[in-house]
């Protein structure tokens, strides 16, 4: 609404002194008019200072299938420099799943680890499997997998909980950067701990 006056009060300025004879003598300048509050936010930041993120930690999730363990291993890092996309990732995670006392696991580079206040999602590329994991067959290599994280603490409450997202099928697009379900899964033995964008 004000942004709309302002642009009205602009026009009504400009079509006055076009409709001013030029004999006339001159009228004075109009109050200059202020620019608007979002031009201040998405104008470009000059110095601003670089905050890091930190996720790390171990645990084991409340998986569904009782008789399976899976645990989730994760050291990530990020740099921003201005809101919340940031700039550089860098970590690994590792994922765990045992089956029938068999540890199928997969370690992958992050490539994201974005944070907002007791959430984070983080997403990296498989890098190496134990052998004979079925990923190797199911997904192409290097590809995606994206994680998300619910740490409680600093006025968030409830237990914390870890979401799992599926790499795309094999020929599929990858997943996006940054992109991961929502953390519904418990953790019930371990934990994680979140540092949110830290100077």
């Amino acid at each position: 609404m004000s942004k709309n006056l302002l642009r009205a009060a602009a026009v009504l300025a400009l079509v006055a002194a076009v409709a001013t004879p030029a004999a006339a003598a001159p009228a004075p300048e109009p109050a200059p008019v202020p620019e608007p509050a979002l031009a201040v936010v998405t104008a470009p930041a000059t110095g601003s200072a670089v905050t890091t993120s930190a996720l790390t930690g171990s645990a084991r999730l409340g998986y569904e299938a009782g008789t399976e363990t899976v645990r989730v291993s994760v050291d990530a890092h990020s740099t921003y420099e201005r809101g919340s996309i940031p700039t550089r990732s860098w970590g690994t995670f590792r994922i765990s799943h045992v089956i029938d006392g068999r540890d199928y696991w997969g370690d992958f580079e992050v490539d994201c680890l974005r944070t907002g206040g007791p959430t984070a999602t983080v997403t990296g590329r498989l890098v190496r499997t134990s052998p004979g994991h079925p990923w190797n067959e199911a997904f192409d290599p290097h590809t995606r997998m994206g994680l998300s994280f619910f740490v409680p603490g600093n006025h968030a409450n409830g237990p914390a909980r870890v979401g799992l997202g599926a790499p795309a099928p094999k020929g599929q697009p990858l997943l996006t950067p940054c992109m991961a379900p929502a953390a519904d899964m418990p953790v019930i033995e371990g934990g994680y701990t979140l540092g949110d964008r830290h100077a």
